[in-house]
């Protein structure tokens, strides 16, 4: 099943489970701890509606909507363990800890009671639809696109280890990229689908989901520049480890039947802060359009009157896994400040109008980009999305700039908050190694704290 089949059916079992599950407990603690027979009153109802809703957004937090597709059994029944540890805790707290009882040993009573038909009622159809899923991509009918990069014996090892399964793994084959030169023994298994310099085209072309690196993980300076070829792309990245990295323990198998590889582009954020920054994302975004409206109007007026042209600005911009959006801005320029070409700003721009400066040393040229972070286009906090343009002159100077764009770009970010704005191809590179460095160490807690610097930079008129 495909990721939004699967989607579909976890949000209307685990919506049905929550109605049911609620219902027998709200039946158990009428008929048993109230000892009053069971009336259907307007309470009742509103709880059948809020509560499965409540259950789903916990849900949605915890990251349980998240690549389905790669679920496995242990983590369904771990997941949903957890969740409805937190979720009958909360439900006990809010709803249940006020009702009146004979004795303190009916609380845990149906604490007891609705933790077990939560879990029960809950996790039951999570295993079954991900059993059926699991069983077909064993038997091969679905799976990975996924390509080998190495020709050599090597990658034919692993070709072979993983074809040779019992159960198969899920990657689908479509060919291999030559890097070794004229070393094409895996031809004779696999299309040769062209050479490194090919794999951004063979990644958008085949839609590949999967890449295996098929060389010697201490090969730095080649793994390096293989790594760095596919940054920004939608695809998992596996590695061959060797006899170091399994004793120095940086190989971690989920399935104890797979082939012996592991993952170099883990997320550091764990998915259930994946999930809540988005929705962070959503939340303060549609509040600032709504209560920032009076100052988008007013900067509006004093944008309009500064110069002639347009309110808002609008520029394609790269984005997650190299895709292009449309940024929107606040004008700050004169119109046709790049007739002859992109060019960056300085702080002496006479391109920037009065009212632009203001803008820009406050950010407030920034905040239409709330409208693109619901879009799903951006994020509020984020390395800073660039145009193509630049970015084949930053790759040209460092390559690891790509790595950017494994993540969503911001309206913030930790390079804009330490660098501000870069007026070269120089100072681009030197703000990007704080932006890597966020995305190594990222966390709600790293975020909030950018916010909280930016926010300063906005009261304080001082940003650069």
């Amino acid at each position: 099943m495909k990721q939004s089949q699967l989607l579909v059916l976890s949000l209307i079992f685990d919506y049905l489970a929550a109605l049911a599950a609620w219902f027998l407990f709200y039946f158990y603690r009428v008929t048993q701890i109230e000892n009053s027979p069971l009336v259907i009153k307007g309470t009742f109802i509103t709880g059948m509606i809020v509560i499965p809703l409540c259950w789903m957004f916990l849900y949605t937090l915890q990251g349980r909507y998240q690549n389905l597709e790669r679920s496995y059994r242990i983590k369904t029944i771990k997941q949903t363990f957890f969740g409805t540890m937190l979720g009958t805790i909360l439900v006990f707290f809010a709803l249940v800890l006020n009702d009146y009882v004979y004795s303190y040993t009916q609380f845990y009573a149906m604490i007891l009671i609705l933790f077990s038909v939560q879990f029960f009622i809950t996790v039951i159809p999570r295993l079954i639809i991900i059993t059926i899923h699991v069983k077909r991509i064993h038997k091969g009918q679905y799976g990975f696109k996924t390509i080998i990069i190495g020709g050599s014996s090597k990658a034919i090892d692993i070709l072979d280890e993983i074809q040779k399964q019992k159960q198969s793994s899920g990657h689908l084959f479509e060919g291999f990229v030559n890097i070794n030169g004229n070393d094409f023994a895996l031809k004779e298994k696999l299309p040769l689908l062209g050479n490194l310099n090919d794999v951004d085209e063979i990644i958008r072309t085949h839609k590949i989901q999967e890449v295996i690196i098929a060389v010697e993980s201490n090969d730095h300076e080649k793994l390096k520049r293989i790594i760095t070829s596919l940054a920004g792309h939608n695809v998992r990245i596996s590695l061959i480890p060797d006899a170091y990295d399994i004793l120095s323990g940086q190989v971690q198998m989920n399935s104890i039947f797979g082939a012996l590889l592991f993952r170099v582009n883990e997320n550091v954020m764990p998915e259930w802060q994946i999930s809540t920054k988005r929705i962070l994302d959503i939340g303060i975004s549609f509040l600032a359009l709504i209560l920032l409206l009076p100052l988008y109007l007013i900067l509006a007026i004093l944008v309009k009157s500064s110069s002639k042209g347009p309110v808002f600005f609008m520029q394609e911009r790269i984005g997650l896994h190299q895709k292009p959006f449309q940024i929107i801005k606040f004008r700050t320029m004169y119109t046709d400040s790049e007739k002859s070409g992109p060019q960056l700003s300085s702080s002496n721009d006479k391109r920037i109008t009065r009212i632009g400066k203001f803008l820009r040393k406050t950010r407030l040229d920034e905040f239409p980009q709330f409208l693109n972070v619901l879009k799903g286009e951006m994020s509020l906090v984020g390395p800073r999305p660039e145009r193509r343009y630049y970015i084949d002159q930053i790759a040209q100077h460092d390559p690891q700039y790509l790595y950017l764009h494994q993540v969503r770009p911001g309206i913030t970010s930790w390079g804009q908050v330490k660098f501000g704005y870069a007026e070269n191809v120089e100072q681009m590179v030197e703000r990007m190694k704080y932006d890597l460095l966020y995305i190594r160490n990222m966390s709600l807690a790293l975020d909030i704290k950018i916010m909280f610097y930016t926010v300063a930079i906005i009261f304080k008129g001082k940003g650069k």
